[in-house]
């Protein structure tokens, strides 16, 4: 099987197997061996990683990724590439495919399944579904060296600006509570077909081995980060006090802000990483205490 990353031989193989391009999966294959060439090298692959590639589509990336690692395990949603990817990849015999949703299958059995170290992410991800795929693969805990995906460029600049940004918000957060984002290239729409709306960018996410910042309850942490941008235009506190499930009042909340120096009128996004592990430390403190 011919290599793949342009636009003849992608052409020919989707006219071969008459693939129609299904929406609902954010189908679009890249077709420049230059910037394949760059996630490639980003995501510093060698004989003795295991790399797990979500959403290889018609296998592009997939040959690449086999040509440089010990071993690649390819979860792709769509059963009709399914033919295509058996042809595509039929000279690599350390190439494992499953036919299964990302979020659903167990990818610490895959982990375990494939010498337990940790693995290398590489990823063309689907625009409608990056967020989810970025914080399953984090908060799950599996054990991660990095993530070098392709994104929606807004995507890319929201993980990795900081505070006082218009971008900046829950994303930025957790993105970098868990790794340090770094912008790899930048994609033009006609890199990929068929050719999307936007121009896309690749990040890659190294994983911290230790979070940046500590924190009594990392899930209590993201819940308090996740209610303090819900409603971007509303101040701090009555995001947080209005927030479902939290179980803080305003006093609380307001009380917490003035210990720590900050106005009662405060919005989210000016706070840093540390201060919202600051916030939300004392918050669990005041609301077991009854506080305020």
């Amino acid at each position: 099987m011919a290599t793949l990353g342009n636009r003849k031989n992608t052409s020919e193989i989707i006219q071969k197997y008459q693939f129609d391009f299904r929406k609902k999966f954010g189908q679009n294959f890249l077709i420049d061996n230059s910037i394949l060439d760059k996630i490639v090298e980003a995501a510093d692959i060698t004989r003795q990683d295991c790399v797990l590639e979500i959403g290889p589509g018609i296998g592009t990336m997939t040959q690449r990724l086999a040509e440089e690692a010990g071993e690649v395990v390819a979860v792709e949603i769509d059963k009709n590439l399914m033919p295509i990817l058996e042809e595509t990849l039929a000279g690599y015999d350390n190439v494992t495919v499953l036919n299964e949703d990302i979020l659903k299958v167990d990818i610490h059995q895959i982990v375990a399944d494939h010498g337990g170290r940790p693995i290398k992410v590489v990823a063309n991800l689907p625009y409608y579904i990056t967020t989810p795929i970025i914080m399953t693969l984090f908060e799950s805990h599996v054990p991660l060296k990095s993530v070098t995906v392709m994104v929606q460029k807004e995507v890319a600049d929201r993980m990795q600006v900081g505070p006082g940004t218009k971008d900046y918000g829950a994303l930025s957060l957790a993105v970098q509570y868990y790794a340090k984002p770094e912008i790899i290239t930048r994609v033009p729409a006609a890199c990929f077909m068929p050719r999307p709306n936007v121009d896309s960018t690749v990040i890659r996410l190294t994983r911290y081995e230790k979070p940046p910042v500590e924190t009594q309850d990392e899930e209590w942490l993201f819940a308090v980060i996740r209610a303090s941008f819900n409603q971007r235009r509303k101040t701090l506190a009555n995001g947080l006090a209005n927030a479902a499930g939290l179980g803080v009042n305003r006093q609380q909340v307001e009380g917490v802000l003035a210990e720590m120096g900050l106005s009662a009128t405060i919005r989210g996004e000016t706070l840093t990483l540390e201060r919202f592990s600051e916030l939300s430390d004392r918050l669990l403190t005041a609301r077991a205490a009854g506080r305020f």
